[in-house]
């Protein structure tokens, strides 16, 4: 059995802070750095669906399988997906589109990422349809997570990301999850309402076990029924926060999975996302012993 199998396509993004030029295109994705981080954290038996052109298809597998990541899920297509990043000096955030990589179908699937403890769902723009997650809702008896950035993206006539939802939409796709994990903007979006904690507990109430909403520097929320947990922030300084919150997803997922609470779950994966902030692209430090110290501070405070 697989612990966790992440489902979205790879990309390989150029980035912009103002402290950091990416040399060239770096891995990312969400299923990619949710699965990045919950095996640097010591979850076995990870798995990965995703499309890559060919042009970085065997950067990509030296990359994912240097970290012990099962890779019989990846599919050859034409085009590699990717980004332009650019923040600003208050942390605002242009996507302008330099790739799109091919959907992701139900036969793409190997059967034995069926038999998996968790699902996490990380689509990056459009590759993953209701029909999928309801295909694999049928199919498996896996918890899944859902992080729906890449649900609720579009692309305007320059190339450039925008973000939309219908509200009916967001109800369908908490339906059909136990976890949902947009981050403040997106949980704007996907609900109609600017209160990131009404907008958690909407998603509960339309049926997800779990509802997640990251707040960047500011910490997490998250709700289960009637109650709200809300996690700190680990204070650092932030070089890039790309893939900060599907760190934060990779390793919700693995502390879950060790049995904890969703509390500690919570300080966990806030404690791995301040880690990932420090650097840019997935080749970096994440150690389990300095999660769990950053960790224990913020049950502290």
């Amino acid at each position: 059995m697989f612990n966790l199998v992440a489902i979205g396509n790879p990309v390989y993004d150029e980035i912009v802070t103002p402290y950091i030029l990416s040399e060239g295109r770096v891995l990312s994705g969400c299923s990619t750095n949710a699965c990045l981080a919950a095996s640097k954290l010591g979850l076995s038996n990870v798995g990965f669906v995703g499309c890559i052109g060919r042009d970085y298809e065997e950067r990509f597998r030296v990359e994912m399988a240097h970290y012990r990541i099962d890779l019989s899920g990846v599919k050859v297509c034409s085009t590699t997906g990717g980004f332009k990043l650019i923040y600003d000096n208050a942390g605002n955030r242009t996507l302008d589109v330099i790739g799109v990589s091919d959907k992701i179908l139900p036969e793409d699937i190997p059967s034995k990422y069926l038999d998996s403890r968790v699902i996490l769902i990380g689509p990056i723009l459009g590759e993953i349809s209701s029909d999928l997650i309801r295909f694999i809702r049928k199919s498996s008896d896996a918890e899944l997570f859902l992080d729906p950035q890449g649900m609720i993206r579009e692309v305007d006539s320059r190339g450039r990301v925008l973000s939309r939802c219908d509200v009916r939409l967001t109800m369908e796709y908490s339906g059909l999850v136990d976890f949902i994990k947009p981050n403040e903007h997106e949980a704007q979006v996907m609900t109609g309402h600017e209160d990131p904690y009404y907008s958690a507990r909407l998603m509960v109430d339309w049926g997800a076990k779990v509802g997640i909403v990251t707040l960047a520097e500011r910490g997490s929320i998250i709700a289960k029924e009637r109650n709200i947990l809300r996690i700190l922030a680990y204070k650092t300084f932030a070089r890039d926060p790309t893939g900060a919150g599907d760190t934060y997803a990779g390793a919700f997922i693995t502390k879950y999975l060790g049995g904890a609470d969703l509390y500690h779950c919570g300080l966990f994966a806030s404690a791995a996302a301040s880690i990932k902030v420090e650097y840019s692209g997935p080749d970096f430090p994440l150690k389990k012993e300095e999660v769990e110290r950053r960790a224990q501070k913020l049950f502290g405070d």
